[in-house]
């Protein structure tokens, strides 16, 4: 563990409160983690594991019930204050639900510009196009509204939207789980270089072991809403401990394996 980490979670705790049933549902149970400075770190596990619950509580969009986030040396209060907002960014699973689909790419990195920077005017547009030379995208674009562009073009739009306000951690929640197989590499690839260009930190989620393991620095395992296991990646991925994490890796699919059904 590092003695600065940009992101600690310590013994976070987050409930539901189950109407039907009168009962209470622990989605993450006392779950500790952290991210270092200019790290990828991963948290994997199933549907249901408790990792987007966790997600969302790192970026304010979860309430926790008790532990602490400790986000640059500052732990963050129930509500957050805008400073803490521009700190952290999300990138989300689907990226055509996440943008508006009236509003062209400009109009959509404007708003976030205007609403969290002091810049104004020619200073905007000049951001927008690097924004868009950042993620790859040319500014053609920027005149395009998601409807007429590709998963993988809205993506790279969610990462330049979350991106548009120079946030130290980006939190990437499945960030190409809906994408086809051909681009996800693309994505994955931009977030290595944005690490390296920029100095984003990022707490990448996913349950897709074989892209975890191209692209973190260090790896969390969640089960069942607790932390089971946390190892630098290649050590996770040689040697695991938790027979959860066992279970995980025998399950990648593997070139040249036994074909189902023989």
């Amino acid at each position: 563990m590092s003695d600065d980490p940009l992101l600690r979670c310590s013994d976070v705790v987050v409930t539901f409160q189950q109407k039907q049933t009168r009962t209470t549902l622990t989605a993450v149970k006392s779950a500790s983690l952290e991210v270092g400075r200019g790290q990828i770190v991963g948290l994997v596990g199933e549907s249901g594991s408790g990792k987007s619950t966790l997600a969302r509580a790192v970026v304010g969009l979860q309430r926790i019930d008790s532990g602490s986030i400790v986000f640059d040396g500052k732990p963050f209060a129930a509500r957050r204050r805008r400073a803490d907002r521009r700190g952290v960014q999300m990138v989300f699973q689907d990226p055509y639900g996440s943008l508006d689909p009236r509003m062209t790419i400009s109009g959509t990195l404007t708003e976030m510009i205007r609403r969290h920077t002091a810049l104004r005017g020619s200073a905007v547009d000049k951001r927008c196009h690097e924004l868009m030379d950042m993620v790859r995208l040319p500014s053609s674009l920027l005149t395009s509204r998601p409807a007429g562009m590709s998963g993988g073009q809205r993506q790279r739009v969610a990462i330049a939207r979350a991106l548009s306000i120079s946030p130290k951690l980006l939190v990437a929640d499945e960030p190409v789980a809906a994408l086809d197989v051909s681009v996800q590499a693309g994505i994955v690839n931009l977030l290595a270089d944005l690490r390296e260009e920029v100095g984003l930190s990022i707490l990448f989620i996913s349950h897709d072991l074989s892209i975890v393991r191209t692209l973190c620095d260090r790896v969390n395992v969640i089960y069942r809403g607790e932390i089971v296991e946390e190892q630098p990646c290649a050590e996770l991925f040689a040697a695991p401990r938790d027979e959860y994490t066992k279970t995980l890796l025998a399950a990648i699919p593997r070139i040249g394996g036994p074909r189902a059904g023989r």
